[in-house]
């Protein structure tokens, strides 16, 4: 084996997921460590370094066959410069961890936004294989995005692109404010925390629903309840959809992908989800900028972010 291979990091609250990937996107072999936030940064960082060396180490290739490293973290992020600027989860501000990684693996490395790093792995290798322009939604606590732009990632001129969660789309009379500060946020709704938000509200209101003989509600409740019938979760599901398509119609008018991707835990509801988001960008869309243009699943699950990271390298 003479080829080069990849490694991609996921660096979350509670574990750092690595993966060796191929040139063409396949995922090799993984690897799992706690992040060892508790004990403070440098240790963060020196498992970093440790679990990058493992999973090559547990691998048939050798280190010498590794290119480079990806790094992707939830928070705010300077791709220029590789430094995480703040990562409230990992206790991060204002570290220089490329240049650190680089020094310590010898290997070059770069750093994105989990959202961006899921969003490359989904167009490198997943949903969108062979696609040259997309958008990728993640839905989950909040509203991710990710804009693929000729096969690269779309960064804007402070690396914020794809803040799609903070598109506002909900009409004054029925906006609330946003963890942004600001109201009409898409994510107030369309996320995992706007529809058991909604879900609470109207079991607080009396209303009848299978949602009130949950004892926990989440988004599966409130899905499943939809997926049984009940009229009060289906308007919940409708109006979620809703402000997706709205989004997704204002976004194509700027951008013209050729594909929509979601991922995220919200978006295996399926297609009492994926059917109305549909509907609605049909309906809001102009023919010529909706044509050929597909609203579909993300495949890699929660792999997209390591395979993603390791795409830094080579898109």
């Amino acid at each position: 084996m003479s080829e080069n291979v990849y490694v991609g990091m996921d660096l979350g609250g509670t574990t750092i997921k690595v993966g060796l990937c191929s040139e063409s996107g396949v995922l090799l072999h993984t690897y799992e460590g706690p992040t060892g936030v508790s004990e403070g940064p440098e240790t963060v960082i020196s498992n970093m370094a440790a679990y990058v060396r493992r999973v090559v180490e547990e691998s048939p290739y050798s280190w010498e066959q590794l290119a480079g490293v990806g790094a992707g973290v939830a928070g705010f992020t300077n791709v220029r410069d590789g430094i995480i600027v703040m990562a409230p989860n990992i206790g991060f501000k204002d570290v220089p961890i490329r240049a650190i990684l680089e020094e310590r693996l010898g290997k070059p490395v770069k750093i994105d936004n989990d959202a961006n790093v899921a969003a490359l792995g989904e167009a490198w290798s997943g949903a969108g294989a062979g696609i040259e322009n997309c958008v990728c939604y993640t839905l989950g606590t909040g509203v991710g995005g990710g804009i693929i732009i000729n096969g690269r990632i779309y960064q804007g001129s402070a690396g914020m692109a794809g803040e799609i969660g903070h598109i506002d789309v909900v009409p004054d009379l029925e906006a609330i404010q946003c963890g942004c500060g600001k109201t009409g946020c898409l994510e107030t709704v369309s996320s995992a925390t706007g529809i058991i938000r909604m879900a609470k509200e109207a079991v607080e209101r009396g209303e009848r629903t299978f949602i009130s003989d949950a004892s926990e509600i989440t988004a599966k409740t409130v899905f499943d309840a939809a997926k049984a019938g009940d009229e009060v979760a289906l308007r919940i599901v409708k109006r979620a959809a809703l402000y997706l398509g709205k989004s997704m119609a204002a976004v194509a008018a700027v951008l013209n992908p050729q594909s929509f991707i979601i991922g995220g835990g919200v978006s295996k509801a399926g297609d009492i989800l994926f059917d109305p988001i549909r509907e609605t960008f049909a309906q809001l869309t102009p023919d010529p900028l909706q044509r050929g243009v597909q609203i579909v699943p993300a495949m890699l699950g929660n792999d997209a972010g390591m395979v993603g990271a390791a795409g830094l390298m080579l898109r």
